[in-house]
Order: C-alpha cells, then sequence, then structure tokens
C-alpha cells in the first residue's frame, strides 16, 4: 500500500515554485489557480520573499495548488477515475492541518476547484483571526512531556500539532512562545515556525464559525480511496463526515501522530509526500524507523520518475481495509472535562452536544461529528485531560 501525504503551511519556502515551472502547463495552472484563490500564485511561489509566504490568507492556497498539480503531474494516482465509495484501496491519504483539503480532492471528496477555493476561504478567516491577538506556533523537540505541558500552562500555551517523531507544536501568544524558547524544558529544543498565528487553537475562533456558515453550499462525494483524519488518525468514510472534520480541526489539535500509527498498521509499503516537501517525511522517518517502508519528498521534478514508479508498483496490490468499527471522541483543550448526561447505547446524531472542557481560559464545547451511537465514556465528570485525550467512543452509523 501507498501512503500519499500532503504538507501544510509552514512547509512553505521563497521560490518553491521556481523549479516545477519547466513542467508543460504548470504556468498556467497556477495562473488558473490564483484566480480561484483571488490571489497572484504564481508570483508569490517565485519572487515571494519569506514574509510575504507567511501570510496565511494567500500561502494555504499556494501549498494546496502546488500539492494538486504535482499530484496531477504524477499522471493519476490508483484508484478509479470515478470516484464511487471506498475503492481505490491501493492509496491511503493523509494530509497535515491544511494539506487536509489535499487530501480531500485526491480522494474526491471534493473537486480540485471548491478544494482551492475553500483552502482560500479558510486562509483569509484564519487571517483576519490571526490579526485580532498577536500569536504564532514553535516546534518543540525532545523534552519531557509532562515538564513541557507545565511549561505550556505556566506561559499560556497549547499544543496544537502532536507530529510523532518527537515533535509537538506549540501555539498562543508572541510573549509566551519567547518565554518558552528562552527558558525550555530539558532537553528540548524550540523553532519559531513561519506562520502568522496561533493555528487549531482557541484563537481561531472566529474563523471556525465563519467556515461553518460557508460549507452548507458545498455538496461533498464520500471518498474513493481511503482518507485518514487529522483529529484521530481514523478513516473518514462519508464526505460530510470529512467536510465537518475540515472545519472542526481549525480549533482542535493535528493528531498527525495518530495519522502516522495508522499508516503504519495498515503496513504501508511507501510513502510520498507532495511539494512543497520534506517536513512530513522527516517526521515519518523518525517515527518509521527501523521499518521496511520507502519514503520519498519530492523536493524537485528529478524525483518524479522514482515516485511514478511506486505508484505504478502499487496498482492492482490487494485492496487493504481500515475502517474501524468505532471512532473517538477526543479533548479539543486541555482542561477539566464535563460529560454530558447521554447513556451509553443512545443514538446519536451529528452535531450532539456531548459535554465541555473547561480550561483557566475558556470552556469549549464538544459534540459528535457524524451520526453514530454513544459507545463508551472513557472520562467522568471532572476528571483532567490534556488536548487530543479520548473521551467518548462512537459507533459511527452505516447506511442501510
Amino acid at each position: 500500500m501507498l501512503a500519499v501525504l500532503a504538507p501544510g503551511q509552514g512547509a512553505q519556502k521563497p521560490g518553491m515554485l521556481t523549479d516545477w515551472l519547466e513542467l508543460p502547463g504548470a504556468e498556467s495552472f497556477f495562473r488558473w489557480a490564483g484566480a480561484i484563490a483571488d490571489a497572484d500564485l504564481l508570483e508569490l511561489g517565485t519572487t515571494g520573499d519569506a514574509e510575504a509566504i507567511k501570510d496565511t490568507a494567500v500561502t494555504q492556497p499556494l501549498v494546496v495548488a502546488m500539492s494538486l498539480f504535482i499530484a496531477r503531474e504524477l499522471g493519476g494516482l490508483p484508484g478509479p477515475v470515478l470516484h464511487t465509495p471506498q475503492a481505490g484501496r491501493d492509496v491511503v491519504l493523509a494530509g497535515h492541518s491544511v494539506g487536509e483539503l489535499t487530501a480531500a480532492a485526491l480522494a474526491g471528496v471534493l473537486s480540485v476547484e471548491a478544494a482551492i477555493a475553500l483552502t482560500a476561504v479558510r486562509g483569509r478567516a484564519m487571517a483576519r483571526a490571526c490579526a485580532q491577538t498577536p500569536t504564532g506556533m514553535s516546534a518543540v523537540l525532545g523534552g519531557d512531556p509532562e515538564e513541557l505541558q507545565a511549561a505550556l500552562d505556566r506561559h499560556g500555551l497549547a499544543p496544537a500539532n502532536l507530529n510523532g517523531g518527537g515533535q509537538v507544536v506549540v501555539a498562543g501568544p508572541l510573549d509566551g512562545l519567547a518565554a518558552l524558547r528562552a527558558d525550555p524544558p530539558a532537553k528540548a529544543r524550540v523553532l519559531p515556525l513561519p506562520v502568522a498565528g496561533a493555528f487549531h487553537t482557541r484563537y481561531m475562533a472566529p474563523a471556525r464559525e465563519e467556515l461553518e456558515g460557508l460549507v452548507g453550499g458545498l455538496s461533498p462525494a464520500d471518498p474513493s480511496r481511503l482518507l485518514l483524519s487529522n483529529a484521530d488518525g481514523a478513516a473518514v468514510d462519508s464526505g460530510a463526515e470529512a467536510l465537518s472534520r475540515l472545519v472542526s480541526q481549525v480549533t482542535s489539535p493535528v493528531r498527525f501522530d495518530a495519522c502516522l500509527s495508522t499508516l503504519r498498521d495498515l503496513g504501508v509499503t511507501a510513502a510520498i509526500e507532495l511539494p512543497p516537501a520534506g517536513a512530513l517525511a522527516g517526521l515519518a522517518k523518525r517515527e518509521w524507523k527501523g521499518a521496511d517502508i520507502e519514503i520519498l519528498a519530492l523536493t524537485g521534478p528529478a524525483d518524479l520518475d522514482r515516485a511514478r514508479e511506486l505508484i505504478d508498483a502499487e496498482r492492482g496490490r490487494a485492496e487493504a481495509e481500515h475502517l474501524p468499527d468505532w471512532r473517538v471522541v477526543v479533548s479539543p483543550v486541555r482542561g477539566t472535562v464535563r460529560p454530558a448526561e447521554i447513556a451509553e447505547g443512545t443514538r446519536l446524531p451529528a452535531g450532539t452536544a456531548l459535554g465541555s472542557v473547561s480550561s483557566r481560559r475558556e470552556e469549549v464545547n464538544v459534540s459528535a461529528g457524524y451520526d453514530g451511537v454513544l459507545a463508551e465514556w472513557l472520562v467522568h465528570d471532572g476528571d483532567l485531560v490534556d488536548a487530543g485525550d479520548p473521551l467518548a467512543r462512537l459507533y459511527p452509523e452505516v447506511p442501510a
């Protein structure tokens, strides 16, 4: 089985499009994508400096458009041309943050045009949220998890990305990030990231609300390829659920560590990271150390031939399955949990309130992301949970 990884914001580099423009149709594709996104993606990706490509409003559609163009250049990934539910099992797709929109398009949930347009809306909404409070993100490498959490609590920060491979991305006010970098936990390194705000935290609530008011106009299709979710690393089996998770992840931690774990459990034999590549390939190499998995980061046109060989090698292999009988509802923040008074075994429509988690700064509501049955509560009233901790198990409702 072949894994295709789609990077998110933070992977961008000045001039990252330049080498790829030698490919036929590249310039026209990025002009067309720029028209959809209402941004000059071609100029941004060739002459934009580090500050320009830090602008969330335009960088997100640039990253997604770049990944989608190279996926198209590869001649199409294994799987059906016509998207039918849960076919095309020789490929599994996993995006990181905004890269989930790339993955959704490659899985047939959204059209390429809809993915780019929604990414542009998402980027502008998040940019407006960033402008309300000066915030940012930093990668923390190594260190003891409990010591790190204590430091985050002291500085008013929160874990935003649990990336695996010993990396956690934290987010919050700039002064808190500076204090963490000046006095990191023992054996930990803190590296500032080139992003404009505290993504996947409460600071993005205005952006999430804006997206919630817009996605009702979309008609997502069910995935035709295996599509993993950043929420818990599980496979998503409906377009509606995929779209709901794309919205909720704006304020929820990215569990890419869970995606990497699922990919390993699936028995992937190779992984390709789409451009702008390097970050996810590095995480995978550390997380899968010792496993017999080839990991290819597409850093330039010279890598395309090997990528095509890996794709061709997967065509016609036996299909794999990863449709778990249950899924986990996770906490969006660190705090004290207050579960709703719902009995186990109760059928829950999507959107049902499951309770709340109260931190020192806010109370965040938790709801069911899909129709299902409450299988089991995993917490009790008053329990202290971290962001990403499991709260309940739900059995997804399977259409008759």
